[in-house]
């Protein structure tokens, strides 16, 4: 549970949120409703009003939150909700540095965002890329790592071996897998030359076992889910880089055609956010970097039921898939 926390310091932490992005004239319509959501699902308080709630500042939150998984957290839904704001400020990326500093928590968005307003998108777009070299390099399959990859040609054995998923039976997570990449019209991993292939292998493996689908709302929405698993420093990049591909719109990994901007002002997509960000904080473990090709012959409900991944709040919403 590693969004979960005590009774007596959700509406503190939600009033320290507020306060962060309470900023250049108040916060956006945007970043009040995700605010609104996630208080009232992640933390199951639909009676908080967050605009009403009593404001937070960084050096009191600071001790309040004597844990750093507390910490963390907090930052990370923080950068959320300042991904949500458009255009950026520099008085809403001073706001979250402050409350980092006082928490005496860090990350790769600091400087992003600080890039952002002092230097302009082509500056901010050149530190996602260095972040992201890095990143889709520790979220690649962990059996694959040690295998060198030639960008000019095909890999033709990684896509048998998931191809021989196929003879696995029905309801196993290998088969849900091949389907989950002929209903979405997407080519298998090693069919064609990317330097990627090995991290599409753990992220759809991702998809597949939560059920979220590859919508754009869908993408960010798994990226919180994966960070609410584990709060860890490679789940927490994985959503700092959905969020600027698909929130704040500054920059986009090689393999989209274009960022996205104002993805969770849908209050759908909000809401879809903290649905999420709860079911993924309700998991027993990570399975986003486990080694899925032992787990692909299994039942799939049998890999959810082992890793304690629960049904979406509305599985047939169009975002999620094989509920």
């Amino acid at each position: 549970m590693s969004l979960a926390l005590p009774a007596h310091l959700v509406e503190p932490v939600v009033g320290a949120l507020f306060a962060g992005v309470d900023v250049a004239g108040g916060p956006t319509p945007e970043q009040v409703k995700v605010l609104q959501a996630i208080a009232s699902i992640v933390w199951s308080r639909p009676d908080l009003d967050v605009i009403r709630v009593r404001r937070v500042g960084p050096y009191e939150l600071a001790d309040l939150l004597a844990e750093d998984d507390h910490r963390q957290m907090f930052h990370e839904l923080h950068l959320t909700l300042e991904a949500c704001r458009h255009p950026q400020c520099d008085e809403q990326v001073g706001a979250v540095e402050l409350y980092a500093e006082c928490l005496q928590a860090d990350g790769e968005d600091l400087v992003m965002f600080r890039t952002l307003v002092r230097d302009g998108v082509e500056a901010a777009a050149a530190d996602y890329q260095r972040f992201l070299s890095v990143n889709l390099q520790e979220r690649s399959e962990p059996s694959l790592r040690a295998i060198p990859i030639d960008p000019s040609h095909p890999e033709i054995e990684l896509a048998q071996k998931l191809e021989a998923f196929a003879e696995f039976a029905p309801d196993s997570l290998g088969r849900a897998y091949l389907d989950f990449y002929a209903r979405f019209g997407l080519t298998l991993p090693g069919v064609d030359p990317s330097t990627i292939n090995h991290f599409f292998v753990a992220h759809d493996m991702t998809h597949t076992i939560a059920g979220i689908a590859t919508t754009i709302p869908g993408e960010v929405a798994l990226s919180a889910f994966q960070f609410a698993m584990h709060n860890n420093r490679i789940n927490r990049a994985a959503l700092l880089a959905s969020l600027v591909a698909h929130e704040a719109g500054f920059a986009h990994p090689q393999h989209l055609k274009q960022a996205d901007s104002a993805v969770l002002a849908d209050p759908g997509a909000g809401a879809l956010l903290a649905q999420e960000l709860a079911r993924g904080s309700g998991c027993r473990g990570d399975f986003s970097l486990i080694d899925h090709f032992d787990l692909a012959p299994m039942r799939l409900a049998d890999v959810r039921a082992e890793f304690g991944v629960g049904a979406p709040a509305h599985p047939d919403d169009g975002h999620h898939f094989r509920w």
